[in-house]
């Protein structure tokens, strides 16, 4: 949605949730192109969507109205075709005491309120997405619980590594321990997503590394390539017809859901829609009677 928003005129550093509110007709058009593209779930524009994030743009008491305009966007750009609505919530972008200035209740009451505006707007799941500690991605899951959420999705970060031998989160958490971490306790999905080298390679990587630990279903969203500045403007370099090239190893390393992250556009999707139905099309046919 970062991108998508940029593309459509938000200017770098405001705020791309209260576009729920100021801007609803790019949004949707936005996301509609994505469930025309083949999306069968579809994140709320609700990434920054927590008072605290919503705070550093003067929103922190439109919470639930921000929350609840981007739920009611996604369902119009389904346009009446079966679809899942995810609920995004995002990092809430500092970190807690004893390293930062942020309080375990602050962020606590931060996610819990954000998901209670979401599930309350009738979404099919939330994710916890772009996460680096457990601390933070726990709050988010038992916010998601309290709350009452269908499905809960825990969705990791990973960098990798200088020498480009492994991949952790930017707090040094693997995917042996995210996943065992959120099957205990109560992520319905574990995920990935974002994250700096985190190709479709490296993701099917991390799917066999969580399909190892743990037996639930695994969601994979790699970037569309590494990001580059030119004239001014973030590019990610990666085509569509490159990155489909890995829908195949993504699905056969055990994702259960596959999609994209930033820089990923409704022709990479389109591109992933095609391919994966192609691939399961060949699966059924290869099977016997």
């Amino acid at each position: 949605m970062g991108t998508q928003l940029m593309l459509a005129g938000l200017e770098q550093g405001n705020c791309g949730e209260e576009w729920n509110l100021t801007h609803p007709d790019r949004v949707l058009a936005i996301q509609r192109r994505y469930a025309e593209a083949g999306s069968d779930c579809i994140l709320t524009n609700t990434f920054g969507g927590s008072r605290i994030m919503l705070n550093r743009h003067g929103n922190a008491q439109r919470v639930v109205e921000i929350n609840q305009a981007a739920v009611a966007i996604v369902r119009e750009a389904f346009g009446g075709k079966e679809g899942y609505i995810i609920g995004d919530i995002g990092p809430f972008g500092g970190l807690m005491e004893p390293y930062g200035d942020f309080t375990e209740a602050q962020v606590r009451d931060a996610f819990n309120e954000q998901a209670q505006a979401l599930v309350d707007a009738g979404v099919d799941a939330i994710i916890i997405e772009t996460q680096t500690s457990l601390e933070e991605l726990l709050l988010g899951i038992l916010a998601a619980k309290a709350a009452g959420a269908p499905c809960i999705v825990g969705s990791m970060a990973y960098d990798v590594t200088l020498d480009g031998s492994n991949f952790r989160t930017m707090m040094g958490v693997d995917p042996e321990r995210a996943a065992q971490f959120m099957q205990d306790h109560g992520a319905d999905i574990v995920a990935l997503n974002c994250g700096t080298g985190m190709d479709m390679h490296r993701a099917a990587q991390a799917v066999e590394r969580y399909r190892r630990t743990t037996a639930l279903p695994i969601m994979a969203q790699p970037n569309a390539g590494q990001p580059k500045l030119i004239d001014m403007k973030v590019v990610y370099d990666e085509t569509p017809d490159q990155m489909v090239a890995g829908v195949v190893q993504l699905v056969e390393a055990g994702a259960n859901i596959i999609g994209a992250c930033c820089g990923s556009t409704p022709d990479h999707i389109r591109a992933f829609r095609k391919a994966l139905d192609g691939y399961l099309s060949s699966k059924q046919l290869d099977s016997p009677v």
